[in-house]
C-alpha cells in the first residue's frame, strides 16, 4: 500500500470536508450510517464486497455519497477502498487532499500495480485509488479484462470496494461497470433529478444486469423534529 501523498498548498485544490468525518453526530452522518446498514441487510443471499455509486445526471451528489459511505464503513471497522472511476471528471483526490499523479489508469494499462498506487487517507481504514492521468479512452479501459482483475484483487485485500462512476445519462461507463460489481446505488437530488431521466437510468442499468440495491435521495430538507432527535 502506498503512503499518502498530500497535495501542496497553492495548487488550486481546495479541501472538501466530509461530514461523516468532521461531524459524526450530524443527522446527515446518521443517514449515511443508515445506508451502510441497509447495504448490509440487502446481502441476503450473497455478501456485498463491491459497490458502484452513480446518478442520472451531474451534480446530484454521487461522489459526496461515495466518499461519506467509505468514511462510515471505515468507522465501522471495515477496510475500505474507494476507487475514482469517473475518469472524465475525477474529484476524489480533491476530497481527500491526495495527489492524482498515479492511479486507476496506470493500473489498467499495466504500468503499475494496485498495491503500489492505492493511497492511505487520513481516515482510518479508508484507502483511495485515484483516477490517475485522464485517458483518451475511458470506456475501453473500464470494459477491459484488466478492470475485472483490479476489482477482484481489491475485493481480496479490502472488506468493501466502492467505485465512483460518471452519471448514467452522460456516458456508458456506469453501465459497463455495474455488471462487474456486487451492487449498485443510484444517487438523486431532491428538486433537481428529472424523473424521466431517473427511470431511464434505472432501465439502462437493468439492461446491463446491474444489481440495484436502492436509491439515495440527497438535499431533502431536514425536519426540525428530526434534527433535535439526533442532537
Amino acid at each position: 500500500m502506498a503512503r499518502s501523498t498530500r497535495t501542496k498548498k497553492g495548487q488550486g485544490q481546495k479541501k472538501r470536508q466530509l461530514i461523516a468525518d468532521v461531524n459524526k453526530h450530524s443527522p446527515i452522518t446518521e443517514q449515511y450510517r443508515n445506508i451502510r446498514t441497509n447495504i448490509e441487510y440487502s446481502a441476503i443471499d450473497t455478501d456485498i464486497h463491491s459497490l458502484l455509486i452513480t446518478s442520472a445526471g451531474p451534480g446530484e451528489g454521487k461522489s459526496t455519497t461515495a466518499s461519506n459511505l467509505a468514511v462510515v464503513m471505515g468507522q465501522n471497522g471495515q477496510r475500505v477502498l474507494l476507487i475514482d472511476a469517473d475518469m472524465r471528471k475525477p474529484t476524489a483526490h480533491y476530497t481527500f487532499s491526495l495527489m492524482n499523479t498515479h492511479g486507476l489508469t496506470n493500473v489498467l494499462t499495466r504500468q503499475q500495480k494496485l498495491v503500489d498506487v492505492a493511497q492511505e487517507t487520513s481516515i482510518e481504514n479508508v484507502s483511495l485509488l485515484t483516477c490517475g492521468p485522464v485517458p483518451p479512452n475511458p470506456a475501453e479501459l473500464l470494459n477491459s479484462k484488466m478492470m475485472e482483475i483490479v476489482i477482484k484483487e481489491a475485493c481480496e485485500n479490502f472488506d468493501m470496494v466502492i467505485i465512483d462512476t460518471p452519471p448514467v445519462m452522460a456516458v456508458a461507463d456506469a453501465q459497463i461497470l455495474s455488471s462487474k460489481v456486487d451492487g449498485t446505488i443510484i444517487v438523486t437530488s431532491s428538486g433537481k433529478t428529472d424523473r424521466d431521466q431517473l427511470e431511464q437510468t434505472k432501465g439502462n442499468l437493468v439492461k446491463a444486469k446491474a444489481n440495484i440495491l436502492g436509491v439515495v435521495l440527497n438535499n431533502k430538507p431536514i425536519d426540525q423534529n428530526t434534527y433535535y432527535y439526533y442532537q
